[in-house]
């Protein structure tokens, strides 16, 4: 019984994890799409000038979503190290 709790805390990451990819990847497509939409508008004519801006949100949460990807390759082998009291 002791082994269920760190098998269920590892389970929650790797779900943590995949869910934080896919929303990664559908995030990338979406601000390719508003960047493709903002080049056209701006072919057409003079757009509106929140168009200019419609890209940001996406792009920051991309911003964030890829630091935490970044990051797990490191964080995972700290925990490691730490975990079996050896340097690395």
């Amino acid at each position: 019984m002791i082994g269920c709790g760190a098998d269920f805390q590892g389970e929650v990451r790797l779900h943590w994890n995949r869910w934080i990819r896919e929303s990664h990847r559908w995030l990338s497509i979406a601000f390719t799409l508003v960047v493709i939409a903002n080049f056209v508008a701006i072919g057409l004519g003079k757009p509106v000038v929140w168009l200019y801006y419609l890209p940001l949100p996406p792009l920051f949460l991309l911003l964030f979503s890829g630091l935490y990807m970044f990051a797990l390759p490191y964080a995972a082998r700290w925990s490691t190290s730490r975990r079996s009291g050896g340097e690395g």
